[in-house]
C-alpha cells in the first residue's frame, strides 16, 4: 500500500477510534461476567467427575462422522488465534509498540481474549468425547498456526474489517448449525456450547460491521474499492489452510467443506447469504458522493449476489468418501 493511501488510512482510524472504549462496552463482556470453558464442562475436582464423563462419552457416540469432522475442523479454527492477533496487531493504526494503551491495541487484545475461550472449549469437550484422536487433531492445529496464511487483507484496516465483519458471520453460521444439529442428534449439552460460541461471534461480528459503518460516513469511495478487491478475491476462511499430517494445504479443508455443506452448517448459498446481508446493512446500493471506479465497483457488488446464485446451482457436494485423521 503506498504511503499516501497508508496515511489517510491512519488518518481514518484514528477518527473511528476515537470512542472505541464505548464500542468495547457495548459489543464486549466484562472478564469477571463472562462465562468460561470450565462453566460447560465436568469438574475433575468433583467425586462424581468420572461419571459425568462417561455420560458425556455417551451423548457423544452416535454423533454422525461428518459431525465429528465438522466439530473438529472448527476446533482447530477457533485455536489458531495466535495467527490471527499477530495479523491484526499489524493493521495500520494498530500499534502495539509505541502506543501499547491505545483503543484499539486494546480493543485487539480484548476480542482475542473472548476468542481464545472458544478453542479452549471445544478442545476439552473433544478430547472428553472419547471420538477423537487428539494427537492427530493437534498437530493440525500446530501447523495451521506454523504454516500461517494470508487472508488478502494486506495491512489495510479495511479489508481486514470487512473480512473479519464477513469472518465472524460466517463463523455465527456454522456454530449455530452444530448446535441446532446436537440437539437433533440428542445431545443437549453440546448444543448448549455451540450455541454459547455462536452468540459470541454475532456480537462480535456487529462490532465489525459497526466499524466499517463509521468507514463509510467518512471515505466511502476508498471502502467499496476495497469491498470489490475482498469479493473479486474470495473471502477465504481460515479452514482452508489446515492440513494433516501428510496433506497438502487445501485438500483436508476441501473435504471438510464437502462434510459442512453436506450436514448444512456451513455451504455456498451461506456464504452468499452474508454477502446480502453486508450490502444491505452497510446500504451499499444507496452510497453517494462516489468516484468513477467506486461507481463501477458497487455496481459489481450489487449484481454479485444472483452471479454467484447460479453457480451455486451448479455445484455438486460429493458423497461421503474421505477418512479423517483426526477421528478415531
Amino acid at each position: 500500500m503506498d504511503l499516501v493511501l497508508s496515511a489517510e488510512r491512519l488518518e481514518v482510524m484514528q477518527h473511528i477510534g476515537k470512542d472505541l472504549d464505548g464500542l468495547m462496552v457495548e459489543y464486549l463482556k466484562p472478564i469477571d461476567e463472562n462465562w468460561q470453558p470450565s462453566d460447560f464442562l465436568p469438574d475433575s475436582r468433583d467425586g462424581n467427575f468420572a461419571t459425568e464423563v462417561k455420560l458425556l462419552q455417551e451423548s457423544c457416540r452416535d454423533l454422525p462422522y461428518d459431525y465429528i469432522a465438522v466439530l473438529i475442523g472448527d476446533t482447530i479454527t477457533e485455536e489458531a488465534l495466535p495467527t490471527y492477533e499477530s495479523w491484526l496487531v499489524d493493521v495500520i493504526g494498530i500499534n502495539q509498540v509505541d502506543e501499547p494503551e491505545s483503543g484499539w491495541v486494546k480493543w485487539v487484545r480484548a476480542w482475542t481474549a473472548e476468542e481464545n475461550r472458544h478453542g479452549d472449549l471445544l478442545n476439552k469437550y473433544l478430547y472428553l468425547s472419547g471420538r477423537v484422536n487428539m494427537r492427530a487433531m493437534e498437530v493440525s492445529t500446530q501447523y495451521l498456526i506454523a504454516d500461517g496464511f494470508d487472508i488478502g487483507t494486506d495491512r489495510d484496516p479495511y479489508r481486514n474489517f470487512i473480512y473479519t465483519s464477513f469472518q465472524e458471520l460466517a463463523t455465527n453460521v456454522s456454530h449455530r448449525r452444530t448446535a441446532t444439529l446436537a440437539k437433533k442428534f440428542g445431545n443437549p449439552h453440546l448444543s448448549k456450547i455451540c450455541g454459547v460460541i455462536a452468540s459470541d461471534e454475532m456480537r462480535h461480528a456487529k462490532a465489525y460491521k459497526a466499524f466499517v459503518t463509521r468507514i463509510l460516513e467518512v471515505d466511502p469511495s476508498q471502502l467499496l474499492l476495497a469491498l470489490e478487491d475482498m469479493m473479486r478475491k474470495k473471502i477465504v476462511m481460515p479452514a482452508h489452510f489446515m492440513r494433516e499430517s501428510g496433506v497438502r494445504i487445501g485438500d483436508t479443508f476441501s473435504h471438510f467443506s464437502d462434510a459442512a455443506q453436506r450436514l448444512g452448517v456451513y455451504t455456498t448459498n451461506d456464504y452468499i447469504e452474508i454477502l446480502d446481508s453486508l450490502l444491505i446493512e452497510w446500504e451499499i446500493g444507496s452510497v453517494r458522493d462516489l468516484n468513477e471506479k467506486a461507481e463501477k465497483a458497487r455496481d459489481y457488488l450489487m449484481a454479485l449476489p444472483l452471479r454467484l446464485r447460479r453457480i451455486a446451482e451448479r455445484t455438486k457436494i460429493p458423497d461421503l468418501q474421505y477418512e479423517f485423521s483426526w477421528i478415531s
